[in-house]
């Protein structure tokens, strides 16, 4: 019988980091911005490889991000839409990094930034290409050139975490050959996750059997279909509204917001995949940095809970009630601090009501150990104290056996 533990070991990763980086970062108009352009434009565009020039220390600059984040993997746009690799695409083109300004395999230099943090390393890669002559010309020769350039990623840079791809929706009525794109994931990384994004126009939708996740994008995602085989879930994020740099793009989410679609995440048993678009020379803009360490603080806050939870049959009222298999955790979203009246909202009377069939040995909250008291299988939500404010508070539980 086949053995499905790698969707289990993904699932407790919990939480990653998504970097749409290429040739788009250097316009700082987004990662689309080519298919918005005019044909004089985008032959400018394709000549953008002479000026991408990329630091020495971005990955490791990356890395160090994504775990104070509290994030435990990457996946990196190996390949995007506009077709230029991250990668050495060893003769296949020049349309590759080695042959940029950077001159430099930056797959590789990711891949070894990530394993010296711990971090496990992903690649993005897409389906649809923008720049190979064959994608609309002679699509089975594209296909082709696609499976050999995976099969590159899956022998030349260790063990991986898995591949994400984006863009089969592009052509729906084609034959992809799945089977056969598949087959050269699973005979060199046997263990690595097949993911195949279904875009906002299908969300959460089973495909193919060798497909390892589902996908949800920018908010709401529901528990999957499991029915058939072991199967995870994940939700990509975007900090704003453009996944590539955009620097006129200023529409952030909050802090809260992403630390609640976090939660619930892992209440629909999904990981949370957040987004950043790093800057032409592979600088993460600043704002980008300063939200994923305040996202960090929350974790750490929360002793990273999350990683190992998953949703609880606790069928609690007032909260999101996960489990660990040990102890069920309620997470509460909204709760302000506690300060005078005249300088904070605070609604009075909040509180936890667990099902009466449960007996609960003792609780605290998670954040600063403090016991909580619970009486008829009642609790109140206790604010933050002054000097602190976290939004989402997790109450620990431990059950009587």
């Amino acid at each position: 019988m086949r053995d499905f533990g790698y969707v289990k070991r993904f699932e407790k990763l919990g939480f990653g980091l998504f970097v749409h980086f290429g040739l788009y970062s250097i316009t700082g108009k987004g990662e689309w911005i080519y298919s918005h352009l005019s044909e004089r434009e985008r032959e400018k565009y394709f000549a953008l490889p002479a000026k991408f020039r990329v630091k020495a220390n971005w990955a490791k600059e990356l890395a160090r991000a994504a775990k104070n984040a509290g994030g435990r993997y990457i996946t990196l746009t190996a390949r995007h839409h506009d077709g230029f690799s991250l990668y050495d695409t060893c003769g296949l083109n020049d349309f590759d990094a080695p042959h940029s300004a950077a001159g430099r395999d930056l797959v590789r230099e990711f891949t070894d930034a990530c394993r010296e943090q711990g971090i496990v390393p992903f690649f993005y890669h897409t389906l649809l290409d923008w720049h190979h002559p064959d994608y609309n010309q002679n699509f089975p020769a594209y296909l082709d050139y696609l499976i050999e350039s995976v099969q590159l990623l899956c022998e030349n840079y260790g063990k991986i975490g898995g591949i994400w791809f984006d863009g089969m929706w592009d052509k729906p009525n084609e034959n992809w050959q799945e089977d056969r794109l598949y087959s050269v994931i699973r005979a060199r990384q046997p263990e690595a996750m097949i993911i195949n994004n279904t875009g906002l126009s299908a969300l959460g939708k089973v495909g193919h059997f060798e497909l390892d996740s589902v996908t949800f994008e920018r908010g709401n995602p529901r528990f999957v279909d499991r029915s058939d085989r072991p199967r995870a879930g994940e939700m990509c994020q975007v900090l704003n509204d453009h996944w590539g740099y955009a620097k006129g793009d200023c529409n952030y989410k909050s802090v809260k917001e992403l630390i609640e679609n976090l939660v619930d995440c892992r209440y629909c048993n999904c990981n949370f995949l957040l987004n950043t678009g790093p800057k032409g020379n592979g600088s993460l803009n600043g704002t980008d940095a300063a939200l994923l360490s305040e996202i960090g603080k929350w974790v750490r806050a929360n002793k990273g809970f999350f990683y190992e939870a998953k949703s609880s049959d606790l069928q609690c009222e007032g909260g999101l009630a996960l489990t660990d298999g040990k102890y069920d955790y309620i997470a509460v979203k909204d709760v302000q601090m506690q300060a005078d009246a005249n300088v904070t909202i605070w609604e009075k009377h909040r509180e936890i009501v667990l099902p009466g069939t449960v007996k609960i040995k003792s609780a605290c909250w998670l954040d600063s150990g403090e016991k909580i008291a619970v009486e008829n299988n009642r609790f109140a939500v206790k604010p933050f104290p002054y000097g602190t404010s976290l939004s989402v508070r997790v109450a620990k539980l431990e059950r009587e056996k």
